[in-house]
This record gives structure tokens, sequence and C-alpha cells, in this order.
């Protein structure tokens, strides 16, 4: 049986955490065995929390992630570290460096220090970090030598960066995770990247709800929300569903030259192996079968 890992979304994310049971439900239908679910805010710490201990396929992961450091409290160090104390089976992320459009409007020596700081917690922790970078691999790469290396890993979610820069990450103990983000860069230039990722250090993802990947497949899964549009009409937006991760590994086994098979098992084992840390639910039960509770 194909087991798969989404090893990167936001299942607290406001547009989709009332449909959570449902997701879950459904991607566990589609062979989807594991979701770590990223915390972004102090504001939504507790919740990735509570689904974790909800539902036995979550692995919880706390962070703040750029674009949220000037919301953060003074105590927002005190108050993360207290959430990896009380959550043994907890990672670091989402974490980061944002120099893109949105990245751009705060101040990056800002997010540099905030970021440094859970990187070194995530070391000493001794925990898997999930990373998030936008246009700034390079001052990604200058940090995480200056704090690494990182034997437990740090996942490169949504990797978008070039394939001369894969060995030196690799080096560190980065993992290069994939989402439907992949589809929109030329294919020459995935294919290239893609072949340069050791196998070991392969990941795949959704970042539900985004990173909707491009699919004219009419077995695709979709949320649909509504948007107001000017104040007086609505846009229909679509919104990323964790089964989709079938449409990632389709095309990351494509550009591979590899069947969907060994794709699957190698993301897979590479998940298990990176998240079966001592103290994590994968480390306690590796062949947990998780069901969703009824309500």
């Amino acid at each position: 049986m194909r087991k798969l890992f989404d090893a990167h979304c936001h299942l607290q994310d406001p547009r989709i955490f009332n449909k959570a049971p449902k997701l879950i439900k459904t991607a566990l239908e589609n062979d989807v065995h594991y979701f770590v679910v990223n915390g972004v805010t102090e504001k939504d710490w507790h919740l990735v929390k509570e689904m974790s201990d909800t539902y036995p396929c979550i692995i919880p992961s706390f962070g703040l992630h750029p674009w949220f450091i000037m919301d953060r409290t003074p105590n927002w160090l005190t108050s993360l570290r207290e959430f990896f104390d009380a959550n043994p089976a907890a990672a670091v992320g989402e974490i980061g460096l944002d120099k893109g459009s949105h990245g751009k409007m705060i101040d990056f020596p800002d997010q540099v220090q905030t970021f440094r700081l859970q990187l070194q917690l995530a070391k000493e922790l001794k925990r898997p970090a999930s990373v998030h970078c936008v246009q700034a691999f390079g001052d990604l790469l200058d940090v995480m030598k200056s704090v690494g290396p990182f034997p437990e890993g740090v996942i490169l979610h949504s990797y978008l960066g070039s394939a001369e820069m894969v060995p030196e990450f690799a080096k560190l103990g980065a993992y290069f995770s994939f989402s439907g983000h992949l589809m929109g860069m030329e294919e020459t230039k995935v294919k290239k990247m893609l072949k340069a990722v050791p196998s070991d250090r392969i990941l795949l993802e959704t970042d539900a709800p985004d990173a909707v990947p491009k699919s004219n497949s009419s077995e695709s899964i979709f949320l649909v929300e509504e948007k107001e549009n000017n104040g007086d009409s609505k846009e229909m937006l679509k919104l990323n569903h964790p089964a989709n991760i079938h449409f990632v590994l389709s095309y990351v086994a494509s550009l591979l030259d590899m069947s969907e098979e060994e794709v699957a098992d190698i993301s897979y084992r590479n998940a298990v192996s990176l998240f079966s840390y001592e103290g994590s639910k994968l480390h306690q039960d590796q062949d947990l079968i998780a069901q969703v509770p009824s309500r």
C-alpha cells in the first residue's frame, strides 16, 4: 500500500480549521498517513497543540513566521520554549527569512535575529526545523552556517532555490520539501534542481491551504473560499487540500524519471526518519495507523 507523508501544511489556518476533520479523513483515505502542522504566530500555537492532541496523525510544529514577527509579545521566546517543553513530539517551525513582496515590508535584520534565535532553539532541543525562505537563500545559508550543522535536520519547505545551492544546504543537514509551488517554475530549472537533491533528502508537502497544484485532472480536490471583491461582489478562490499531495508526487516523479511508487516510498521513509527523534509520535510508534476521532 502506498504511504504518503505531508511534511508541511497549516490545517489550523482559519480558512480551513473548521473543515479539518473532513480534510484529514479524506486525506487518510487517499494514503496520506501523517501531517506536520506548522504554527506561524503565537496566536495559533494552541490550535496546533489541540489538533495534535486530538489526531494521532498530526505532528505539531511551533514557530514564528517572518511575516508575523511584528506581532510578537515580549515573552514570545519563553512561551515558545514552554510549548516545546509540554510537547515532546513537536518540531520547530514555521520559521525563516523573506525578501519577497510581503517580506520586504518587514525589517530584515529583525527577521534574521528572530530566525536565528529559533534555529538555535531547534539545535539546543534537538528538534527538526521547518524553514520558509523567499528570495533570501544566500542570507539563509549564512545563518545556517553560523548556527549549524543540524544533525536533527532542517526542512527547506517548498524549496525553490537553485540546484547549485543544494550541496551547501545538504552538508548542513537540510532536507528539501516540494509542494505545488514547484509547478510555477520553469521545468528545465526544476528538473536540474531535483536531480541535485540526494534521494535521502527528498520530502513532499502540500502547504495546504496554499500552494494549489496545477492540474487538469478531475480527481483534484479543492476547497472554495468566498472573498469580498470591491465591497459589492464576491470572488471564489481555490484552497489546497492535503489529498492533493498526489499531484506533487506525480510531478516530482516525472521529472526525476522515477515511478510514483519509488518517490512515495523514498519521501515517506525520509519523513519518518526525520520526525522519529526521541519523544516524537513516530519514535513511539512508527507503524501508527492514524484514525480521525468521531465527533
